[in-house]
């Protein structure tokens, strides 16, 4: 895989997060994963469409990853949407807790990717944002569009 500033190629991205949520914190946590999922990753098989971390107790836990079955695998092989354990430090499990119990504060996945060989999944906080919210940052993203297409004709005059 390519490096990219200095980690590989994301596996998967959750594009649709950024729309949905006002993202205020990004936090790198860790997986617990099975022999097989981590064949699939290396594959680039993963889906976080649906994804999100819960807390339980004083653990985070992200659940709805899809990771599909690793084709080669046997009797040993993993099910695709199991719950599946974070790991971060105390002190961030901890701020990230406090965080989700305010009200409206969501834990999202954005991406997956490989970092040193160990697969790493991106958490933002965020708050989900309103329809006419969503409007105003595609009208907003559209006119930058249309100047940036503007400057560059006037450019090449």
């Amino acid at each position: 895989m390519v490096k990219q500033s200095g980690r590989e190629k994301p596996i998967a991205q959750n594009r649709k997060a950024r729309h949905d949520y006002h993202i205020e914190d990004v936090v790198e946590a860790g997986l617990v994963l099975t022999g097989t999922e981590v064949k699939s990753l290396r594959q680039g098989r993963a889906s976080l469409v649906d994804a999100f971390a819960a807390v339980r107790g004083n653990e985070l836990w992200l659940q709805g990853m899809h990771i599909p079955e690793y084709k080669h695998g046997t009797w040993t092989n993993h099910e695709p949407r199991r719950t599946r354990k974070l790991l971060l430090h105390k002190d961030e499990v901890q701020k990230l807790i406090r965080e989700v119990e305010q009200q409206g504060v969501s834990l999202i996945p954005l991406s997956l990717y490989f970092k040193d060989g160990y697969a790493k999944v991106e958490l933002g906080t965020g708050r989900g944002k309103k329809d006419y919210d969503k409007r105003h940052a595609l009208a907003e993203r559209q006119a930058n569009r249309e100047a940036q297409r503007a400057l560059s004709d006037r450019r090449r005059q």
